[in-house]
């Protein structure tokens, strides 16, 4: 089982995200962010094998997001 985290500004890109990985039963999204503040947070709290990450967010875009965690999980950006 895959532990994913889906962050994104866009609660409709989320959603999409998410109805595109119902189709991978072997991925399970183990929490929603709607910000790189929560996605940080999220990712310490989760400890996720991969994260679908928007790059423009308001306050810390994508980047500047994955430059605060130390060891950062698997990308597949969404923007």
């Amino acid at each position: 089982m895959i532990k994913a985290i889906i962050i994104d500004d866009e609660p409709l890109a989320r959603a999409l995200v998410k109805e595109y990985l119902a189709g991978y039963p072997d991925i399970t999204v183990a929490q929603e962010c709607n910000d790189g503040f929560e996605g940080v947070k999220a990712i310490m709290q989760e400890q996720p094998e991969l994260i679908f990450l928007d790059i423009q967010m308001p306050k810390i875009n994508g980047f500047e997001m994955l430059e605060l965690i130390e060891e950062p999980p698997a990308v597949i950006f969404t923007t």
